[in-house]
């Protein structure tokens, strides 16, 4: 039976070729064969009138509609051929040619939110391949959902660990995340893996010129992307900007050499480029993930073969689109106009709000001076308001102190008229009151200061305290720099450090409350009582209605400098400027438990 079943479609096979050659094919499939072999000499004009015949005659068949719109595509009319693909599927939901045709297609014209659509469709079907994910992974990074691109390309990672398309897209998803510095990381591994893959190359020098302001190492992939052996279309425009940055002025970066920088000198800034973008002869991607390896797409009738549209044969430029700057990282508050460099300009700004002291090595037991001197809730701060601002936060209430818990306060007992109570003594600050420093090398300054919040974003307390030590070294006279000086080291507790930059900020902007506010509170925590009231007054001297000075002033009297008097006149003046304040029950309870 075997035997005869083979006979049988032998002479079936036989009989169909020999009616092929006798032109007895009917003229549907006819049709449609005479398509397919001018779409693979790329003869595609006469590619569309054989296609159109096929679909004419045959209406219902999604592999014809499927190869119509290939041939229309390359032949220059996108719009009929996305029909043509939407046609495939209204008879083939299942047809992942055309779901692919059409979400490459629907890139191509900038619907990002179709092809994301049709390559989800692609990518459930054929999960295992690579392409479909890289794809997909460009058309959510289009709408704007990186952390749905990022798990699509890190499907290809896994596939392949040194696929470029999928390194650079991680890269990509980084930048769009916010986290320039994890996005070098990925460029870099794409350009390691394949050292002549453009858009990786171009894309690295981008981020760090734009972000991470390392013009030094900005230069070196300018001047890698410019030796491809393959000229990219934007070379003209990229040499410009390598130029610009090819001033003896370019210093190599500085590690972590704070205390003692190379002497440094005002570059002159560079043009800033108009480029990173690099537009093919038609119209240019967004994302730059072209195809490692560029062949010329085919397409096919029927899976398991998945199609691409045919090009015309032309050498294909590599692709690479500009890494566009976001929300800038590091900005100083309301600052001047952007300067034609490309590392951003900030300027001096106006008082900004106060970060505040911070956490105590044990925390403030829940006792009645715990919570009367864990300071008022109303000021507290999270941080929150000063995100975007250039301006470090420090956790933790506006001015926390460990106290002892008590029990319900009752008023003591006179004491006997022999008793003498010792004069505590308190150790006194030596302040350096340095002048106002002179201007420095802002642009060198913001490279620094702009690695201080990348660090500082990812918790690396001393790692940031470097880098803004640094910023403020290259620019003394810039506030911004100064203060987050200060504020890092009060908070990893380096008082000999902080005290000094807060007298330097206070320079710069000697009307600052909220520099002024946390060098009170970083004196009153290194011991220097005194001197911490002192700056609490001249603050309110300034801002009489400053209930937090006022509040601090009233903690830091009763508990430290044994001044019941001032603590008493300070403690009203918080109920009279602000009679809603979350202590207000506890401070009531201090005035009755200690009269005058």
């Amino acid at each position: 039976m075997l035997a005869k079943k083979i006979s049988f479609l032998g002479a079936t096979f036989i009989v169909a070729l020999t009616l092929f050659v006798a032109g007895c094919t009917p003229a549907g499939p006819r049709a449609l064969l005479k398509g397919k072999k001018y779409l693979d000499r790329g003869a595609y004009a006469d590619a569309v009138e054989q296609l159109k015949t096929a679909t004419t005659l045959l209406a219902t068949n999604a592999a014809a509609w499927n190869y119509y719109g290939v041939a229309l595509q390359a032949d220059g009319h996108p719009d009929e051929a996305a029909t043509a693909y939407q046609t495939a599927l209204k008879y083939d939901r299942d047809l992942v040619e055309a779901h692919f045709n059409l979400g490459t297609l629907s890139l191509d014209q900038n619907k990002p939110e179709v092809a994301r659509a049709e390559f989800t469709a692609y990518t459930l079907h054929r999960p295992n391949d690579a392409t479909g994910w890289l794809k997909l992974g460009s058309a959510q990074l289009k709408v704007g959902d990186p952390a749905s691109a990022e798990r699509s390309f890190s499907t290809v990672y896994h596939m392949d660990a040194n696929n470029p398309e999928a390194l650079n897209g991680l890269g990509l998803a980084r930048v769009r995340g916010g986290k320039p510095l994890d996005a070098a990381k990925f460029f870099a591994a794409a350009v390691k893996a394949h050292p002549d893959y453009a858009p990786a190359i171009l894309n690295l020098a981008t981020v760090n010129q734009q972000y991470l302001h390392d013009n030094k190492a900005a230069l070196d992939s300018y001047h890698a992307y410019l030796a491809l052996k393959t000229r990219p279309a934007n070379w003209a425009e990229v040499s410009a900007v390598a130029s610009s940055l090819e001033t003896p002025e370019v210093r190599p970066e500085v590690k972590v050499a704070v205390a003692t920088p190379p002497p440094v000198e005002k570059p002159a800034p560079p043009s800033a480029p108009a480029v990173v973008e690099t537009r093919p002869p038609a119209k240019a991607s967004t994302v730059a993930t072209q195809r490692y390896a560029s062949t010329k797409p085919q397409p096919v009738s029927k899976p398991p073969n998945y199609s691409q549209p045919a090009t015309r044969p032309a050498p294909v430029p590599t692709q690479v689109v500009e890494v566009r700057p976001e929300t800038p990282i590091v900005t100083t508050p309301k600052a001047g106009p952007p300067s034609v460099a490309m590392a951003p300009q900030p300027a001096p700004s106006e008082a900004q709000p106060a970060v505040e002291e911070p956490v105590p090595d044990e925390p403030p037991k829940k006792g009645f001076w715990g919570r009367l001197f864990s300071g008022s809730q109303k000021n507290a701060n999270d941080g929150t308001k000063y995100r975007g601002q250039g301006l470090t936060p420090l956790p933790g209430g506006p001015e926390t102190e460990p106290m002892p818990e008590t029990k319900p306060v009752v008023v003591p007992a006179a004491k006997p008229l022999e008793t003498v109570t010792p004069v505590p003594v308190f150790a006194r600050y030596n302040y350096y009151s340095p002048r106002k420093p002179a201007a420095g090398d802002r642009t060198a300054a913001g490279g620094a200061f702009t690695k201080a919040r990348l660090f500082e974003q990812d918790e690396k307390w001393p790692d940031a305290l470097q880098w803004y030590q640094q910023a403020a070294t290259l620019d003394p006279s810039w506030f911004e720099a100064q203060y987050n000086t200060g504020v890092l080291a009060h908070r990893l507790r380096n008082y000999s450090v902080a005290l000094p930059r807060y007298e330097l900020a206070l320079a710069v902007q000697p009307d600052s409350a909220d520099a002024r506010y946390n060098f009170a509170l970083a004196l009153k925590a290194a011991g220097y009582a005194l001197d911490a009231a002192e700056q609490f007054k001249i603050m309110l001297a300034a801002s009489p209605g400053e209930v937090r000075a006022h509040l601090a002033l009233a903690n830091l009297s009763a508990q430290s400098l044994r001044d019941t008097a001032q603590a008493r006149e300070h403690y009203q003046k918080v109920l009279e400027l602000d009679p809603g304040n979350p202590q207000t029950s506890d401070i009531r309870f201090w005035l009755s438990a200690n009269p005058k």
